[in-house]
């Protein structure tokens, strides 16, 4: 899953995203408003997580923007500030959540999981392929009943083909699904990765693989034989 971090206090964004990706989340950083509103409306995010107090436009200024394009990624809302005025002006731009700073990573980390889940509720909580199921907020895969264990960016990597199967899904939507801008010019990277899944999926009978579709990527199919 993608997480979008705003916020312009350099040391607590870096924090967060290290965190966040060593829980295996891939996480892009803005570091004012309106950067982060560029971001966050030229890709999908699983949530975004938006300071208050941002140079150039503030935390408002974005939430409102992107409720105004229709695009309801959930947004949890730091604020250093207190008062009840805050929190409902939070939530009135449409804010799905606010934490008060300073606050705790795991306090943090428990409100993202919240949000992610009340987001996805309209996703089908298992992705069906052939006898390969793909469980996303579970971060699980099983092939013929059989357990898979795969690295948190392997399964990314599965969980963006299985979200689109027996549909071509080119390298570059991969790339900008899985990684962080500092890999995206490198497709070969993706090339690495769908190799370790063909290993990894390839059990005896199974009915389900990965496919190179010449000149437009990979798709994941029901039967690989």
């Amino acid at each position: 899953m993608r997480l979008l971090i705003v916020e312009d206090e350099k040391s607590l964004a870096q924090s967060l995203g290290r965190g966040l990706r060593a829980e295996g989340y891939t996480v892009d950083l803005a570091d004012d408003g309106r950067s982060g509103l560029d971001m966050a409306l030229s890709r999908p995010y699983a949530a975004v997580v938006l300071d208050l107090m941002l140079p150039v436009v503030d935390g408002y200024g974005v939430c409102r923007e992107l409720r105004r394009a229709e695009n309801s990624v959930p947004v949890l809302m730091l604020t250093a500030k207190s008062g009840e005025y805050d929190e409902a002006g939070a939530l009135d731009c449409g804010a799905d959540d606010f934490l008060r700073k300073p606050f705790s990573y795991l306090v943090l980390t428990a409100r993202l999981r919240a949000l992610l889940r009340r987001g996805a509720a309209g996703r089908p909580p298992v992705l069906v392929v052939g006898d390969l199921l793909v469980e996303p907020a579970a971060r699980r895969c099983t092939v013929a009943g059989e357990r898979v264990r795969l690295t948190a960016k392997e399964f990314a990597v599965l969980e963006c083909l299985a979200r689109r199967p027996g549909e071509p899904v080119a390298k570059s939507d991969i790339l900008d699904s899985v990684w962080e801008s500092a890999f995206r010019s490198d497709a070969n990277i993706v090339e690495v990765y769908v190799a370790a899944l063909r290993r990894k999926l390839d059990r005896p009978g199974a009915r389900c693989g990965i496919r190179t579709v010449r000149g437009a990527g990979y798709r994941l199919v029901p039967d690989a034989h």
